[in-house]
């Protein structure tokens, strides 16, 4: 059980000897009821809402651990992580600093970040399109399977597939930040445009759509997204590395910039296949989404929802060609920050994670 999700209202969490105890009254009797007992040494990390009352002792064993919390409010707004004391990677540190202000290791870093985003999208949309194209004389099943791809969402696609091999190609030379940034800019662009087209009808997809999200499908890829991303800041963190100083993204006060650098490889593999997943096999509907404040989000049930397929995605494990063993996707997030640390001695070490 590596993650553990914390949903329950106004429940309570207790550590008794080496395991958390969640506990809730019981409606009926009006007594506290044990829901669950999880052995700490079961848990790497752990997502919690804000209605959930830990007890002084549970947390301070989960941090003695080295047990990430994150915490999310009610609405499903990430507000901050619980992480576990470092203090022993001054030099790394000081390391980071120095490379970060230099050009040339910025861009090389972030010229091998796009370059791994971009190679990712496209055999994202490859594979989405394989997997239709095998769809295309199957029978249908109770409205289950996929539609296949209009001829001229086809045409389309072959042309986008051919304009991302040229801007790999074009990447190799690129020689500022900001014409590898014009790269990706423009490759995420085509690559939204034909994945959209894979969606269900009922779940239009125009344009992405931030703060806040207008539609379901911007809602699920804000959300993965959000995961995600702290996820790998707890990770930085962990391996004692400032999540803030950015290459791809500039450094600026209120994100974590090295987080959203070493994320985006894995958005097309993890956040958008997961969300085209979850609409096209209607494991999610117009009931798991609520408006308001002016913008659409997933419910309570929705976020459940999410959590599960978002968690069985990070834990299922493939035969990656890229690193040469079996691994998961959550092996590999945190192997960017590894990576990362190495590559402040020699940038060549940064392997920004491939799909196969």
């Amino acid at each position: 059980m590596p993650t553990v999700c914390i949903n329950q209202p106004d429940c309570r969490v207790r550590l008794h000897t080496d395991r958390l105890e969640i506990i809730a009254i019981d409606d009926e009797t009006g007594k506290e009821q044990v829901l669950r007992e999880i052995p700490i040494r079961d848990i790497d990390r752990l997502i919690t809402s804000e209605s959930v009352h830990f007890t002084p002792a549970a947390m301070a064993e989960l941090l003695r651990n080295g047990i990430p919390i994150q915490i999310f409010s009610w609405t499903g707004q990430f507000l901050g992580n619980f992480l576990p004391a470092q203090n022993s990677h001054g030099l790394a540190r000081l390391r980071q600093y120095q490379c970060t202000l230099d050009p040339a290791f910025a861009l090389d870093i972030a010229r091998r970040v796009v370059t791994a985003k971009i190679y990712n999208q496209r055999r994202v949309l490859q594979r989405i399109a394989a997997g239709r194209a095998d769809d295309d004389t199957a029978e249908p099943e109770a409205n289950t399977d996929p539609a296949p791809l209009p001829p001229a969402c086809a045409t389309e696609l072959r042309a986008t597939l051919r304009w991302m091999d040229s801007a790999l190609d074009s990447l190799k030379t690129c020689t500022t930040i900001d014409e590898v940034r014009g790269y990706e800019g423009a490759a995420t662009a085509r690559y939204f445009h034909d994945w959209a087209g894979f969606l269900p009808t009922e779940f239009p997809f125009e344009r992405r759509s931030t703060r806040p999200p207008l539609n379901p499908v911007n809602a699920c890829i804000s959300f993965g997204a959000t995961i995600i991303y702290n996820e790998m800041v707890a990770f930085l963190h962990a391996h004692g590395l400032d999540p803030a100083l950015g290459t791809l993204h500039n450094t600026e006060d209120g994100r974590w910039s090295l987080a959203l650098d070493l994320i985006e490889p894995f958005r097309p593999v993890i956040v958008e296949a997961l969300a085209l997943d979850l609409f096209t096999h209607q494991m999610l509907n117009k009931q798991h989404f609520e408006n308001r404040n002016g913008g659409v989000y997933l419910n309570s049930d929705g976020r459940k929802k999410f959590f599960l397929q978002y968690e069985r995605r990070m834990e299922r494990q493939f035969m990656s060609e890229f690193v040469g063993h079996r691994t998961t996707l959550r092996q590999q997030l945190e192997n960017q920050a590894v990576m990362y640390k190495t590559a402040l001695e020699s940038p060549d070490k940064l392997k920004p994670f491939q799909i196969n």
